[in-house]
C-alpha cells in the first residue's frame, strides 16, 4: 500500500487545466485537515495591487495573499475572479485556492522603492486573508510587520476569527500607522449563516471578535453586505444585527443590499433555488435590471437600516446615499416601475405578490 499520499504535504498528481495559466505555479498540495480543499502555491511577481483610477473605493492599492475562498460565501462577488484562471466560480472558487507563499518578502521589496508614497492599503477588499488557509500558511504576521515597518497605513476587512492570533501584532502596529479594522457580518441568525456561508465563523463568533478587538484598543467598523431580500431586511432581523454589533463594541456599521454580479449571480441564483425556491421568481424581478436591487427597494432599505442604526447608537452613514428618504407607498415600490412584482409594504418586511 502505498502511504505518500496521506502526507500532510502530498502534491496533487496533476495542476487544474487553467492553472497552466499560471507560470509562477510550485505545486499543488491537499492536506488531511482541508479535506475538499486543494492549494496551489505560487510564487507572486507582485504583491500591491492598484486600485483602477475610475474606482469609487476610498483606497488606491490592495493586497490579496489567496485567490479564492473556502468561506464559500454564496453571494461572493469575487466569485468571478476564479473564470480568469479557466476556473469555474462555483466549487472551484470555494476549494481550488491560489496562495502567494512569497507574499511578505515579496511585499517588503514593493514597500522598499523610492516610488512608493505610502498610501493606504486595504485588505479583505477581495477574498479573505483570515479565511482557513492562513492558519496554514501564517502569511498575515509578515504583511502587517512590513506594512507597520515602511509606515504604510492599512485596513482589514475580514469575516475570520483567525484574525485573534495577531492581535498583539495590531496592537503594535497601531502605534505606528493608522489601522483599520472590520468586521463582516451581515445575519445574526446561525442556521440561515449556515447555509448561505457555510465556511465562516459563525455569527456569534464573529460578535465575540468584534469585542476582543475592542478590548485591544482597536476601534471596530462592521460591514453588514449584504443584505439579503427577504431574508435578512426585516425589521427584526436588522434590529437584532444592530444591537448585537452595537453590544460588542463596534463603533460604526456600513450597511448595503445585495448585488449579483456575473459568477456570483448564477451561483446565488442555484442556491436559492435550492433553499428558497419561492423566492426565485421575486429574485429575478427585483435584479431585473443586472447586478443591483431596483433603486425603490434600495431606498427602502437604506431607510430601515438607518433607523435601526440610530435606535442602537451606530452614527456612521449606511452605503446607500438615500437614507433618509422617506419611505414609500407600498403601490411605488415595483422594480423598474412593473406590476405583479416583488413590493416592500409600509412597515413590513419585503412580501411576495
Amino acid at each position: 500500500m502505498r502511504w505518500d499520499g496521506q502526507l500532510v504535504t502530498a502534491e496533487a498528481p496533476a495542476a487544474l487545466p487553467g492553472l497552466a495559466k499560471l507560470s509562477n505555479l510550485v505545486r499543488s498540495v491537499q492536506t488531511p485537515e482541508f479535506a475538499g480543499i486543494t492549494f496551489h502555491e505560487v510564487l507572486a511577481k507582485s504583491v500591491l495591487s492598484r486600485v483602477p483610477s475610475q474606482s469609487a473605493m476610498p483606497f488606491a492599492w490592495t493586497i490579496n495573499p489567496y485567490r479564492g475562498c473556502s468561506h464559500a460565501c454564496s453571494y461572493c462577488f469575487a466569485r468571478n475572479t476564479h473564470s480568469y484562471l479557466g476556473l469555474d466560480t462555483g466549487l472551484d472558487f470555494d476549494s481550488q485556492l491560489v496562495v502567494k507563499i512569497n507574499a511578505g518578502e515579496v511585499l517588503r521589496r514593493e514597500l522598499a522603492k523610492p516610488s512608493w508614497k505610502r498610501d493606504h492599503v486595504a485588505m479583505g477588499t477581495n477574498t479573505d486573508p483570515y479565511q482557513r488557509a492562513e492558519g496554514r500558511y501564517k502569511l498575515m504576521p509578515e504583511i502587517i510587520r512590513a506594512l507597520a515597518d515602511s509606515g504604510t497605513p492599512f485596513s482589514i476587512l475580514t469575516k475570520g476569527t483567525l484574525l485573534a492570533r495577531d492581535l498583539p501584532l495590531l496592537h503594535e502596529a497601531a502605534k505606528d500607522v493608522d489601522v483599520g479594522m472590520g468586521i463582516s457580518l451581515a445575519m445574526t441568525d446561525a442556521g440561515l449563516a449556515h447555509r448561505v456561508e457555510p465556511g465562516t465563523p459563525t455569527p456569534r463568533a464573529r460578535l465575540d471578535l468584534i469585542a476582543k478587538l475592542s478590548d485591544a484598543g482597536l476601534p471596530c467598523s462592521v460591514m453588514a453586505m449584504p443584505i439579503l431580500p427577504w431574508l435578512t431586511d426585516s425589521e427584526e432581523a436588522l434590529d437584532d444585527l444592530c444591537a448585537s454589533v452595537a453590544a460588542a463594541g463596534a463603533t460604526s456599521m456600513t450597511a448595503g443590499a445585495l448585488h449579483l454580479r456575473p459568477g456570483a449571480r448564477e451561483w446565488y441564483m442555484q442556491w436559492l433555488a435550492k433553499e428558497y425556491p419561492q423566492l426565485v421568481g421575486s429574485y429575478r424581478r427585483l435584479y431585473v435590471g443586472g447586478t443591483y436591487a431596483s433603486k425603490d427597494y434600495r431606498r427602502w432599505l437604506a431607510a430601515r437600516v438607518g433607523a435601526a442604526k440610530r435606535r442602537h447608537g451606530l452614527q456612521s452613514a449606511t452605503r446607500l446615499r438615500d437614507v433618509n428618504t422617506p419611505q414609500a407607498d407600498a403601490s411605488s415600490i415595483r422594480p423598474n416601475g412593473g406590476t405583479n412584482a416583488a413590493v416592500v409594504p409600509e412597515g413590513g418586511q419585503a412580501t411576495l405578490f
